[in-house]
């Protein structure tokens, strides 16, 4: 009888909460520990899992589409057809009869793919990955009632992976709404519907296995972790919470051999709907850009600057004629943006991405160990990204050569690497620009710990803990200024031979 109660309590709570919302799930909370406290006193406790979603699957489904794509590639080959000698007496013969004639290794192949996606709204706009559209020269959508019809991209972004297709079927469509993918925690009941292995609506059940997921597949990773299945061809379906809300668009996997390992990963809805909302409305995206390159402080980053936190985003460059111009200076550690932590180096694209253009954003930063506090009006990340690769072609030359000193003695003792000025020699050694001026290094010690932190000859050093050199002296300076002061690291920024600059901090030997 307990049992059969508990059974029948299981199913009325996923229909009461489904047809009631709050109400039901309140009433059904206190029966439960009511059902509960009974069990306790009458009968061991025995673990069951969620009660049937078969009604919830039943009504979601018909939002969830298929999607299948098209392209044409080269390389499609022909019939098998012997060829002969160049020269030859039947060489005419055998050109006029092949099949092939006129295609030959430009004959065009078709490749098709297949992925999920789902309906936002009823007039017909589908969501979806942009990895399943990417590339495609057709599109069609198919509806779970059989019919099919073809797809024009209304937007794409590459940085989310999303994008945003529109059929009309002539009629109103069923369509799904997106719910608030941060009340989704770790061990909630998630959803998937979708189309993996071209089966075609096919649902699967898991929980929330982890949050902010970062998997490196874009610079602003911030994944829901299921346990839910997804495979080949779920890609841009929707994972839905128990009310039946998206939170998530499901797009990666962790595969071995082709197969899934149980590890799937879907971009948040809170994520996706801004992106979304400007793809519809503009057919593109429009993010905040602060205009500056920032690098993870790590603890020895933080420890050369005497800091006792990792927190915040080390400022290594500033984009000139960007919004921080001005404003914020190399070496800054940006600590909050807009009033939102800046926990980590990733979080701070992220958020600043999410920021309207044009807002004037308060940004505190850590400057001399002092938080100062900036006001930065936003410009647009697509136009500062070309802004970016122009300054990029036309770089500034470096400070002109400095006077030539003598390499310090014992440096390579204390952090790893020896240096020198630059001069013609080591310009042709290393293959610097002939502008180059400065100090470059020389040589680095096998097992040091610069050697482990990608210190390698041939980069140029510019500062030496915040503060600019030009000669070998200063730099051997301010780096036994750092030991005297008992400070375990040094923290250098350098060039690469390619005109990047960061930071790195090398623990003193």
């Amino acid at each position: 009888m307990l049992a059969l109660a508990a059974r029948k309590f299981a199913e009325d709570e996923t229909l009461g909460t489904m047809e009631t919302g709050g109400i039901a799930r309140r009433f059904t909370h206190i029966l439960a520990v009511a059902t509960l406290g009974l069990s306790l006193l009458a009968a061991p406790v025995q673990a069951q899992g969620p009660g049937s979603v078969a009604v919830l699957a039943d009504m979601l489904s018909p939002a969830v589409v298929n999607i299948g794509t098209s392209r044409r590639i080269s390389g499609g080959g022909g019939m098998p057809f012997p060829e002969v000698p160049e020269g030859s007496p039947l060489e005419e013969f055998f050109d006029e009869n092949n099949p092939n004639n006129g295609l030959g290794e430009e004959m065009m192949g078709e490749a098709r793919s297949l992925g999920s996606g789902f309906i936002i709204d009823a007039s017909g706009i589908v969501v979806t990955n942009n990895h399943v559209i990417d590339g495609a020269d057709a599109i069609e959508v198919y509806l779970t009632d059989g019919t099919r019809l073809p797809a024009t991209i209304m937007g794409a972004d590459e940085k989310t992976d999303l994008a945003v297709l529109k059929i009309d079927a002539g009629r109103d469509l069923p369509f799904v709404e997106f719910g608030d993918s941060d009340d989704a925690v770790v061990g909630d009941w998630v959803m998937a519907i979708g189309n993996p292995f071209g089966l075609g609506g096919s649902v699967t059940l898991g929980i929330v296995s982890a949050r902010n997921r970062d998997i490196q597949s874009g610079p602003y990773d911030q994944f829901i972790q299921t346990d839910a299945a997804i495979n080949q061809g779920n890609s841009g379906g929707p994972l839905f919470d128990m009310d039946g809300n998206v939170v998530g668009i499901n797009t990666a996997i962790i595969a071995r051999g082709g197969s899934g390992l149980g590890i799937g990963f879907a971009v948040p809805g809170n994520l996706a709907r801004p992106v979304l909302d400007q793809l519809i409305e503009f057919g593109e995206t429009r993010r905040g850009w602060l205009g500056v390159g920032i690098q993870e402080v790590s603890e020895d980053i933080a420890a050369s600057l005497g800091l006792d936190s990792v927190a915040g985003a080390l400022v290594i460059d500033v984009t000139k004629g960007g919004p921080s111009e001005g404003l914020v200076s190399v070496g800054d550690i940006i600590r909050t943006f807009d009033g939102k932590p800046i926990a980590q180096m990733r979080d701070l694209p992220r958020v600043v991405a999410e920021t309207s253009v044009g807002k004037d954003v308060p940004v505190i930063v850590l400057r001399d160990g002092q938080e100062v506090e900036l006001r930065v009006t936003l410009g647009r990340l697509e136009l500062g990204e070309q802004l970016v690769a122009e300054a990029r072609r036309a770089a500034e030359p470096p400070p002109p050569e400095p006077e030539v000193a003598q390499e310090a003695p014992g440096l390579s003792a204390l952090v790893g690497f020896e240096v020198a000025p630059v001069d013609d020699e080591n310009r042709a050694e290393f293959g610097l620009p002939p502008e180059t001026g400065g100090i470059v290094v020389t040589d680095v010690r096998g097992g040091s710990d610069a050697a482990s932190k990608g210190v390698t000859p041939g980069m140029v050093v510019t500062e030496v803990n915040q503060k600019r050199i030009d000669t070998v002296d200063e730099l051997d300076s301010l780096v036994g200024e750092a030991r005297e002061a008992g400070r375990p690291a040094v923290l250098f920024k350098v060039v690469d031979v390619n005109g990047a600059s960061r930071f790195i901090a090398v623990r003193l030997g």
